[in-house]
């Protein structure tokens, strides 16, 4: 069953099924791991046919590897897009996505609630080259348009965004960026393709950190940008001069968390959406930040283009700092750590873990609260997961 047969059919069967050629070297039924960096020619003539495009097949490692199409074609049948490529880590596919659309004196329009370090990325390695970066808020789509200049080549954005779950109206952020002429990239990580997929809003590139979600047993680090052909065929000319490139061993690993990717997303989404409605419900919680919620900014948004909520309640404990790590340290099932996406349960202060170095003034300026907490839920039992945050409650 190859890709071009399953335009009809559901996700959980392109999940294990897409992108893969029915019939396997030694007929295993599993994606064998072509585990090297060279390949070998028959003769002269084969070199040529490859180089000039009759014949399609491996030339060296960083330019890609078997394995690894299998991924990027798995992953493109799932997000509904032409291409895909594969990376090394979510922040590679972001970096060499933003390299190869931008030059000196190029504008990008980025909204806050964002990823930290592509917001350095942008704020601090790109400006060193001469590109320009005006940060909008997530939501507020006038200041997103007057913010776009003659030299703007692209819209950056995440929906959800992390940590708040912010969720962008995707229709509304692409028709912008057609009537104005300028790219448009969504990070959907927080999302993946089972919740939602951006290209079919009209978003032209949509990028994951395969680490999370698409891998989700924490065991790899990976990252993939999907879209047209013409646009990732462009990033992979850059990708095979900056050889930030998955190998095959991780790969293969993508390839095997992605064929129960449907099946954990649907618990993860049954599991968040309790978490968010009993945390919701207690006193000492102030406020979650959780799609499925009425009480959340873009309830309907994301009621209107997405099939689930997703893995991660972001809320609020009350008091101070020190009442949301007794929280997290009382917490006896979800592990303390800063990934996501995985199947079992993480908990997080982001004001600790990822904005240790800056003093409460400096978070809020980031939009960092102190009693912010980030849960990513896992596929444990919900029951257990709300009587363990129960117990923890009591320490606040």
């Amino acid at each position: 069953m190859g890709p071009e047969k399953l335009r009809s059919v559901g996700f959980s069967t392109r999940a294990v099924h897409g992108g893969e050629a029915r019939s396997k070297l030694g007929n295993a039924i599993t994606e064998p791991i072509i585990q090297t960096a060279t390949y070998t020619f028959a003769n002269s003539a084969e070199i040529a046919d490859h180089f000039e495009g009759r014949i399609e097949r491996e030339e060296y490692g960083r330019y890609g590897n078997p394995t690894q199409r299998v991924a990027e074609r798995k992953l493109a049948d799932l997000e509904g897009a032409e291409d895909g490529l594969l990376f090394s880590s979510g922040m590679a596919a972001i970096t060499t996505t933003l390299f190869a659309m931008l030059s000196k004196g190029a504008h990008v329009v980025v909204t806050d609630d964002a990823y930290r370090r592509t917001r350095q990325f942008l704020n601090q390695v790109l400006r060193r080259y001469g590109v320009e970066v005006s940060t909008v808020p997530a939501g507020d789509y006038s200041r997103l348009e007057e913010a776009i200049r003659q030299t703007t080549r692209v819209i950056f954005s995440e929906s959800p965004t992390n940590p708040y779950n912010r969720i962008l109206d995707l229709e509304r952020v692409a028709e912008i960026g057609r009537r104005h002429r300028v790219k448009t990239i969504i990070d959907s990580t927080f999302a993946t393709p089972i919740n939602q997929r951006p290209i079919e809003f009209g978003i032209d590139l949509v990028i994951h950190s395969a680490t999370k979600y698409l891998g989700g047993h924490n065991d790899l680090l990976a990252g993939v940008v999907l879209g047209s052909s013409d646009l990732v065929s462009a990033i992979r000319d850059l990708q095979g001069i900056t050889g930030a490139v998955p190998d095959p061993f991780a790969s293969y690993l993508l390839i095997r968390g992605i064929k129960t990717l449907a099946l954990r997303i649907a618990r993860q989404n049954e599991n968040a959406t309790r978490v968010a409605e009993f945390l919701a419900a207690h006193p000492k919680v102030d406020r979650v930040h959780y799609p499925s919620l009425a009480s959340h900014p873009e309830h309907q948004i994301a009621t209107r283009q997405m099939r689930g909520f997703g893995g991660v309640v972001s809320f609020e404990v009350h008091g101070n700092i020190d009442a949301a790590s007794r929280l997290v340290d009382a917490c006896q099932i979800p592990r303390i750590a800063p990934s996501l996406g995985g199947v079992e349960s993480l908990i997080e202060q982001p004001a600790l873990m990822s904005f240790y170095e800056l003093t409460t003034e400096e978070r809020l300026q980031v939009g960092i609260k102190d009693t912010l907490v980030r849960y990513s839920v896992g596929v444990e039992d919900a029951s257990d997961l709300i009587a363990d945050l129960q117990q923890a409650l009591e320490r606040v």
